[in-house]
């Protein structure tokens, strides 16, 4: 089974960049889809972007325009480029391993039960 190890949080401005890492362990990565959720302390955690193995990216309305997702299976990495953020941005962000490869239609496939593997948490807070 993958094994996530996630990275890259900080402090930083409003409107200013960060890019968060995750390095997956296992023999599997290349054929795994995979996540990134956050959570803010008394919250749900909530999906953010995904990037099948085929390469498909999905993500939420909120990040559109602003973040992209990325892997290189070389690595076996995955990262979140994430530009123009705000406060709202604020949270602990997890990378996670899917159950799949692809996605079918169904929003069932980014909800955090869809995923069996997670990181530790890199905190992001943004300033205004």
């Amino acid at each position: 089974q993958v094994q996530p190890v996630d990275a890259g949080g900080g402090l930083v401005q409003a409107g200013g960049s960060l890019r968060l890492s995750c390095v997956a362990s296992g023999p599997t990565f290349s054929t795994t889809a995979m996540g990134w959720f956050r959570q803010v302390p008394g919250e749900e955690r909530e999906f953010v972007a995904a990037i099948t193995a085929g390469g498909r990216t999905y993500f939420a309305d909120f990040v559109k325009g602003r973040f992209t997702i990325s892997r290189d299976n070389a690595q076996n990495s995955v990262y979140l480029q994430m530009n123009n953020l705000t406060p709202g941005d604020t949270a602990v962000y997890y990378c996670a391993a899917s159950k799949y490869k692809e996605f079918g239609t169904d929003a069932y496939y980014l909800y955090p039960y869809s995923f069996v593997s997670w990181g530790q948490g890199t905190q992001v807070t943004v300033s205004s």
